[in-house]
């Protein structure tokens, strides 16, 4: 299995190496259209390798993607913990019930019962 495991991760490597490799043109990401740039006197450019901005792409949409389903889930996460919380009242109040049940009888009967 750790075979296989690094053998995925070698692969995983060798395509984003070869991705970096073929797409190491410079690109220039601008936060604003030129027009608006223009108009208000600043224009905030960054100048990056094709692959940085591919990776940072895929990063940024894994992350929202991360954040969308742990806010989706939270009311799942909310009655799971509900109903632990109620097992375990359950739980305690059949312990209290047996003991209340056996309580003044021989202990080898209550054990049988």
């Amino acid at each position: 299995m750790r075979t296989i495991r690094i053998a995925f991760w070698g692969i995983v490597a060798l395509c984003l190496i070869a991705i970096g490799i073929a797409n190491r043109g410079m690109v220039t990401l601008r936060a604003m259209p030129e027009g608006l740039s223009d108009l208000i006197g600043v224009s905030p450019d960054v100048e990056l390798p094709l692959f940085v901005v591919i990776f940072l792409g895929v990063a940024a949409g894994l992350l929202i993607g991360f954040l969308w389903e742990w806010i989706r889930e939270a009311r799942h996460r909310a009655e799971s913990r509900r109903r632990a919380r109620e097992v375990a009242q359950l739980r305690q109040e059949v312990g209290r019930l047996k003991t209340e049940k056996h309580e003044g009888k021989d202990e080898v009967l209550a054990l049988l019962e």
